[in-house]
């Protein structure tokens, strides 16, 4: 009876278990780790290639920033939606005319490499080739 007692006891004060925003690269960053191959994908459509950033989008807050070069190039600068951290859904899609990719000429993406900054310092990067995020 005293065992029952006692668990009893700790089940009615136990608080709920912390809730996570997925604000933070604490948050995110297992996530992202676990995820690395659908950080991008292309996409060929009306005679053009388009490298999608959905994935990371979606993710974004607790990111600082992500850069992306495609074929080697010059790394250019992916600019992310704000994370709205202080409403109930931080990672909504809210901006109307914003699409989550870029265009390029047609067949033009070889290679991708892109490079996350998470907001504690640190960074991650992935190497892709087009067949390896290819989408119908």
């Amino acid at each position: 009876m005293l065992q029952k007692l006692a668990v009893t006891f700790v089940l009615l004060t136990a608080g709920p278990a912390l809730a996570q925003n997925f604000t933070t690269a604490a948050e995110i960053k297992p996530i992202l780790g676990a995820t690395k191959a659908n950080w991008i994908a292309v996409r060929e459509w009306e005679g053009n290639d388009l490298l999608y950033f959905t994935h990371l989008e979606a993710w974004r807050c607790g990111l600082e920033g992500v850069e992306y070069s495609v074929n080697g190039g010059v790394p250019e600068v992916w600019t992310l939606e704000p994370c709205y951290a202080d409403e109930a859904t931080p990672n909504a899609m809210k901006l109307p005319d914003r699409f989550p990719y870029t265009s390029l000429p047609l067949r033009a993406i070889e290679t991708v490499s892109v490079t996350v900054s998470y907001d504690d310092g640190t960074t991650e990067t992935a190497d892709f080739d087009r067949a390896a995020v290819m989408t119908p």
